[in-house]
């Protein structure tokens, strides 16, 4: 069957949507808003929080997909304007930040091979997944070891006595054995092919139709697989499963965030959606790691021991990003995906610099934030007893957006050299 056309409505951070708000020509109606409203459950969900008929989005960017309707999330840090050229912009600065921390893989035979124009980030997904797929059918399929059971009428392997016993009274001929085979079912195999009988599903981006169909075609059937977290993390590749891996990525996003609704099959839910702090935190450390000043070491995530309760467990402190010169040169950076406007940061912030500041014996700690042009704003901790200058400097650093990603990471790490040095 043939998927209608395709229902997208794209917005940005932090906008809401009511019932009744069309977006170029697309209109977000009552039917959709339940599917959301069924997919948040009691507990909620991160990306969205429900209104009163409408929905406001979070700090979250992505694709949530609904009974084959599309939203699309993108990031943003000017509020005013929403043409199609800034929501183009926007879909290909995530789309490069994606891949600059790996979790787009645009260096893979499937992408070089892409001629699909995407009308969102799951498009995007979808498409390579297919190319992948395919790149994989060319090439063959690999195959493994395993140990199957049969019937059979000739005797191949270990004879299991119980079963042979129960199934082969009258049928003498034949013989219950385990023995083992080298063919292309197993794991790797099946993960793909549920993915592509995913993608038949839930699929609405005619383009896509005909490659999902004949896929499904030539890959061999597999028996169903059940997958969770754990699926995944068992996975170890070889030489020559290697080349699995971009599919698996993909096929790993999508199957563990893919909710259906089993009591109507109405609402089925597709939540392909990432966190902006997280993903600009990484984008400002893998920019430092590529392009920035090899003199120091960065390190993301560096925890220390903060607090020992009487009983019970020890709490950790983690900065974002810790930039070390030898043993008395320590810099700390925080990142924060949020637009100050000119404002001063929250005294959260502050507090929370105050204390890297002081635990991790930086020589100064900064703030970074997105923005609208490159600026440093110098500034110090006060002094508690009389409110005077400290020598422990919290900078503010506000990082202007540019239209192409690699200048971005350039001129990320060109400034914050600068701060340091």
């Amino acid at each position: 069957m043939t998927p209608q056309k395709t229902r997208n409505i794209t917005v940005f951070e932090h906008d809401r949507l009511m019932v009744g708000d069309c977006v170029d020509g697309v209109c977000f109606d009552e039917d959709w808003w339940h599917g959301l409203e069924k997919h948040c459950g009691k507990e909620g969900v991160p990306y969205f929080e429900l209104i009163a008929h409408g929905v406001r989005f979070n700090e979250f960017v992505g694709v949530i997909q609904v009974d084959g309707r599309v939203i699309e999330v993108l990031p943003k840090i000017d509020r005013q304007l929403r043409s199609k050229e800034e929501k183009k912009l926007w879909r290909n600065l995530l789309i490069g930040m994606l891949q600059a921390v790996d979790y787009l893989d645009l260096e893979s035979p499937g992408y070089s091979r892409l001629t699909l124009k995407p009308n969102s980030i799951l498009d995007l997904y979808i498409a390579i997944f297919l190319k992948e797929v395919d790149y994989l059918l060319h090439g063959g399929l690999v195959k493994q070891y395993r140990q199957d059971e049969e019937n059979l009428f000739s005797l191949k392997g270990s004879l299991r006595w119980e079963k042979h016993l129960r199934q082969n009274m009258v049928h003498k001929e034949r013989f219950y054995v385990q023995h083992t085979v080298y063919d292309v079912h197993h794991k790797l195999n099946a993960i793909l092919h549920k993915t592509l009988r995913l993608l038949k599903r839930i699929n609405t981006n005619a383009s896509l139709h005909s490659s999902i169909g004949s896929l499904l075609l030539h890959f061999p059937e597999m028996a169903d697989l059940a997958v969770d977290e754990s699926t995944f993390e068992k996975i170890r590749l070889n030489r020559k499963t290697r080349r699995y891996q971009p599919a698996l990525n993909i096929a790993r996003l999508l199957l563990l965030q893919y909710h259906p609704d089993l009591s109507r099959g109405k609402h089925d839910v597709l939540a392909l959606m990432f966190d902006m702090n997280e993903l600009w935190e990484k984008f400002v450390y893998v920019s430092l790691r590529k392009y920035g000043q090899s003199a120091f070491s960065v390190t993301a995530q560096a925890s220390k021991w903060f607090w020992q309760p009487a009983a019970g467990k020890r709490s950790a402190i983690r900065p974002d990003i810790v930039l070390n010169k030898g043993n008395d040169n320590c810099v700390v950076l925080d990142t924060k995906w949020k637009d100050l406007k000119g404002a001063n940061p929250s005294p959260e912030d502050l507090r929370q610099m105050y204390v890297y500041h002081d635990y991790y014996d930086a020589k100064k700690v900064a703030l970074v934030y997105p923005g609208t042009e490159m600026k440093i704003g110098s500034g110090s901790f006060l002094r508690p007893d009389n409110a005077s200058i400290s020598q422990k400097e919290c900078a503010v650093i506000s990082v202007a957006v540019s239209d192409v990603v690699k200048d971005w990471q350039k001129q990320i790490a060109a400034l914050l050299k600068t701060w340091i040095n």
